[in-house]
């Protein structure tokens, strides 16, 4: 196989499609750095195991020695995505955005060569367009093709109100391509339409049409909605290794080989021999599922942590050693009794009020063993409590 042939196979495995078929071949044949933009608002501080999944796609190119543009939107993340979205997605202030801007590059970097990105901001030429500029954009795509996409035709049919503002979005985002002049954009498949106006655009204006390559969204912890922190379903890349282990170990047997597939890169013809092991009782999914999260929490966060991740584990849930959970120390000015939000929020097992509540209606944070019902309820804390958030997090007091 010709060095082309194996990159390719590399960069479009685990893809969902890279469009037009045959480009993306056309493109590494030039034997030159391809320019590879990913962008991304700041909408939120916190990326997720779903965001890693077009990371690594883009850190496939990096290793391949192209040149990685990572895309702050701090201009369109003022408008508000309306990707996905049955209402108007309300807009970020200026200060939000630059609070959200500050922690990306540290998460980034857990997959990304840091020292390879370039980083820009579409600020930078977004906001110096002229009226007429933006009349010549605007000229460049109907309104039918914008309400031609999935969540304004949808929105249109049940007669809920698009904001102007929205249909410039992907305008915006495709301008971004033609500012860059980018040779592949990666997103998920919620952002295809997006994409390839960025590739009308460039056409527009006289370059070569990217390829869009569009990832698969990965599905959260309930195997059904997308990954989503406001969803309560996430794995958080800022999480402690130890949380991220046990909540991987939760997802279901079936959903356990998309993971395999989209975070960890295995080509189909290993997962279709693992899931033969499998069926023939040769290998057990438990023994799989540990190699899964071991392997996931190596890639993102350390050997070291996946290994001690792994341990507690075992001690916890295979060995019913409660011991061995996750020791927490409370500052010495730590009230008591303490409402049991703040308690979670102490422990780093929750991040807001809500996630809370969703947790204690639905009978999953146990204290010494009894769940703990009363959203409201005040606790009398000590040294030995042992408490449970989900499935696979156990923390003990000292």
């Amino acid at each position: 196989m010709s060095d082309i042939k194996k990159d390719l196979s590399r960069l479009e495995n685990g893809t969902a499609q890279s469009l037009p078929s045959g480009a993306l071949e056309k493109k590494l044949e030039l034997k030159r750095p391809l320019k590879i933009k990913l962008g991304m608002d700041p909408t939120s501080p916190d990326l997720h195991l779903g965001h890693a999944v077009v990371l690594k796609k883009l850190r496939d190119f990096q290793d391949l020695g192209h040149e990685v543009i990572f895309l702050i939107g701090d201009f369109t993340a003022s408008i508000g995505d309306p990707t996905g979205r049955s209402k108007t997605r309300p807009p970020l202030t200026t200060e939000q955005i630059a609070e959200n801007t500050k922690t990306y590059f540290d998460q980034v970097g857990r997959i990304l060569d840091p020292s390879k990105v370039t980083v820009r901001y579409n600020a930078e030429w977004l906001s110096k367009l002229s009226m007429s500029d933006l009349i010549k954009l605007c000229s460049c795509i109907t309104v039918a093709q914008l309400t031609e996409r999935d969540d304004f035709s949808k929105r249109l049919k049940e007669r809920q109100p698009i904001s102007f503002h929205e249909l410039l979005y992907p305008i915006f985002q495709g301008y971004d391509s033609v500012a860059l002049e980018s040779d592949v954009e990666l997103g998920g498949t919620d952002q295809t339409f997006n994409m390839l106006v960025g590739r009308s655009l460039q056409e527009h204006y006289g370059q070569q049409p990217q390829v869009v390559m569009s990832l698969p969204i990965l599905e959260g912890l309930d195997g059904v909605q997308k990954m989503s922190k406001s969803l309560g379903n996430a794995i958080g890349l800022t999480e402690k290794p130890e949380d991220a282990y046990g909540k991987i170990m939760s997802v279901s047997d079936t959903l356990m080989w998309r993971y395999y597939l989209l975070l960890l890169g295995y080509s189909q013809e290993q997962i279709t021999k693992m899931q033969a092991e499998v069926k023939s009782g040769a290998v057990h999914p438990m023994d799989l599922k540990k190699r899964m999260a071991h392997e996931v929490i190596t890639t993102f966060w350390s050997e070291a942590d996946a290994q001690k991740a792994q341990d507690t584990f075992e001690k916890l849930f295979q060995k019913k050693d409660l011991s061995a959970g996750q020791e927490v120390s409370l500052p010495t000015d730590t009230p008591n009794p303490l409402w049991i939000v703040e308690l979670l929020k102490l422990l780093g097992a929750i991040k807001s009020s809500s996630e809370a509540r969703r947790l204690i209606d639905s009978g999953a944070v146990q204290i010494n063993g009894e769940a703990i019902k009363d959203f409201k309820a005040e606790i009398e804390w000590q040294s030995g409590m042992s408490i449970k958030v989900g499935k696979h997090r156990i923390y003990k007091l000292i």
